[in-house]
């Protein structure tokens, strides 16, 4: 059978195990590891910090099915195709190595988010299918190991297995020696609980995927390593001023490491260009907001949508900012969400 080339999913009274559903949500990246140096592993060039968000989750239900010839995915009731399928079967194939299994699996997602629209639907994604195949297949991993787990669908992923704030290292060296140091771990905040203001411009998929874009600008982009030693310093300011509650300092560091991040896909050969009309926009309504005395600070991924940074009581102005500022454009208000878990027999 071609890899693109979907197995029914056949009677329902095929399946034989009640299988296992996971939740998970996306986080947004507040300091960006964007580049990768090693693409089979997963392995990021560079540590990144995100915040896990209370909307857009994904649901996703792992079913054996040991008379199948091979696995079925579905994503939001379809057939899933091409390399959205290939990559949940690669990773089934990963989740089966480790558990020393190898019959195929019923695979169903449901996605809240726009998928490839930069708003980390694969950190919801595989986070949800990590936490889902290795309970469905019998492995009992730490959060450490399923974080690892799920680095290995997207490099997000590792970040959404945690609820708030996480951070997931780099790790040294290669090989092996890389894959067990790759993995996120929550980063204690205490009494930070900022609103992000999130402008859907355009949740149609990108023209240029992420995973392209990113190979693209670590090979051409002369302003790539000096983005990446910066995003250290980033870092380290990120996580003192996240210590100490500064929604101001949190801001502006979040902001210029996403900005030089576009800088680099900016400069890539051929340019990678994510930011349209509206995203200049709505970038301009964020620095109209500061001047005006509203802490408002922007952040993006690969794409051309904006989230913005703000304080809870100051959400609602912000929204009305940037809806006004790209008329029609959705926006969505996030707080910190929540860790991957399992839902319960009750909740199936």
């Amino acid at each position: 059978m071609r890899s693109d080339q979907v197995q029914p999913a056949g009677p329902a009274e095929e399946v034989l195990d009640p299988g296992a559903t996971a939740v998970a949500h996306p986080n947004i990246a507040l300091i960006k590891y964007w580049g990768k140096r090693d693409e089979r592993l997963m392995i990021p060039y560079v540590d990144s910090l995100s915040m896990t968000l209370d909307v857009f989750p994904t649901t996703t239900t792992v079913r054996l099915r040991p008379t199948a010839r091979a696995d079925s995915v579905t994503l939001d009731g379809s057939p899933a195709r091409g390399e959205a399928r290939q990559r949940v079967v690669a990773f089934l194939d990963l989740v089966r190595q480790i558990a020393g299994r190898t019959e195929p699996a019923v695979v169903d997602t449901r996605n809240r988010v726009p998928t490839g629209a930069g708003l980390a639907s694969s950190a919801s994604g595989f986070a949800a299918l990590a936490l889902a195949g290795a309970a469905a297949y019998g492995l009992d991993l730490d959060p450490t190991a399923l974080s690892r787990l799920a680095r290995r669908g997207s490099v997000s992923a590792a970040r959404s297995v945690f609820g708030g704030f996480a951070i997931c290292h780099a790790g040294p060296g290669t090989g092996e020696a890389a894959d067990l140091g790759s993995y996120a771990e929550p980063v204690p905040v205490a009494d930070f609980d900022p609103a992000l203001v999130i402008a859907l411009v355009d949740a149609g998929p990108k023209a240029v995927s992420s995973r392209a874009a990113m190979r693209r600008t670590v090979e051409t982009s002369p302003l790539y390593r000096s983005w990446a030693t910066s995003s250290k310093a980033d870092l380290s300011g990120m996580r003192a001023a996240l210590r100490r509650g500064d929604l101001d300092a949190v801001g502006e560091i979040a902001e210029r490491n996403a900005l030089g991040m576009h800088a680099t896909m900016l400069a890539a050969r051929p340019a990678v260009r994510y930011l349209s009309p509206a995203t200049v926009a709505v970038l301009d309504s964020v620095l109209r907001l500061r001047a005006d005395g509203v802490p408002a600070y922007a952040t993006m991924d690969a794409g051309p949508n904006v989230k913005v940074l703000c304080h809870r009581a100051d959400a609602a102005r912000v929204a009305g900012t940037v809806r006004d500022a790209a008329p029609g454009c959705a926006v969505v208000t996030a707080r910190r969400g929540p860790g991957a878990r399992l839902r319960t027999g009750a909740e199936q």
